[in-house]
């Protein structure tokens, strides 16, 4: 355990690599709902491909449901808001779990979280490609290579990223055009959307500049996962695996909607 300067509110940083993406989710919604302390979490790379999908959507309307379910694609649901992706071992992700008096420039609103998380990623990308915070999403020029949700309550707000450095085209087949896209996307499909960030910055010259920046704003403490107390208040858990039943059930009604559409 290692921590780093004195006079700023103190985060808790945890390095992961390869965890299972559903684990670090459940950590987080946990962290969020019963900790009282900041915390950064980066993951290099998940297990295996998920598709993880915000906590409102709705399968039938983004992503292709029959090679999903054919194919066996772990679904997730999780507790923040956002869009769907899909992640595997060539995902980055980074969590900035925070309490809203440890960060008060910020105020507890999606916007103004978007703005302070821009221009931490301002010093980890300085002189690197044509960085840009464009409307949520992390930008080299116009190609999306960062993708963000959020969950803010009353005391405390999380914004985690999932950072594109790789991506296999099949993976992102299984992806729909949703229905609202920024601005900017101009209905490209996702290959002539998103950019790979391994054509920018080594991976873990990514990961050190991160957590550097991050110490530019709060005291470090770096924790292993065995070092991070189990000990918590009952909260409400809305992070889960969608079940196959579940998935089959959402494409046999979608099927059934479209043929009496048809019919009429």
């Amino acid at each position: 355990m290692r921590v780093k300067r004195v006079g700023l509110p103190l985060v808790n940083v945890v390095k992961l690599r390869g965890t299972p993406i559903l684990q670090q989710l459940l950590l987080e919604e946990r962290l969020l709902r019963s900790s009282s302390a900041n915390w950064c979490i980066v993951n290099d790379g998940t297990n295996r491909p998920n598709i993880v999908m915000g906590l409102s959507g709705k399968p039938c309307e983004l992503v292709e449901l029959e090679p999903v379910i054919r194919d066996r694609v772990p679904f997730i649901k999780r507790f923040t808001g956002g869009g769907t992706v899909i992640v595997d071992e060539n995902t980055l992700f980074v969590s900035l779990i925070c309490n809203r008096n440890d960060v008060p420039d910020v105020q507890p609103y999606p916007r103004s979280v978007m703005a302070w998380s821009g221009s931490l990623y301002s010093q980890v990308f300085n002189g690197i490609g044509d960085f840009q915070l464009r409307e949520n999403d992390y930008v080299f020029g116009d190609r999306k290579f960062g993708g963000n949700a959020q969950s803010i309550t009353r005391n405390r707000w999380i914004h985690h990223t999932s950072f594109l450095w790789d991506y296999s085209e099949s993976n992102m087949a299984y992806l729909k055009l949703p229905s609202r896209v920024p601005q900017y996307r101009l209905e490209r499909d996702h290959t002539d959307f998103v950019c790979k960030m391994k054509d920018y910055i080594e991976r873990a010259v990514f990961i050190e500049k991160t957590i550097k920046a991050v110490g530019t704003q709060f005291m470090l403490k770096e924790l292993s996962l065995d070092e991070i107390d189990d000990s918590c208040r009952e909260h409400i858990e809305t992070t889960r695996l969608l079940t196959l039943d579940e998935l089959k059930e959402t494409l046999a009604k979608t099927t059934r909607s479209e043929s009496i559409a048809q019919a009429v």
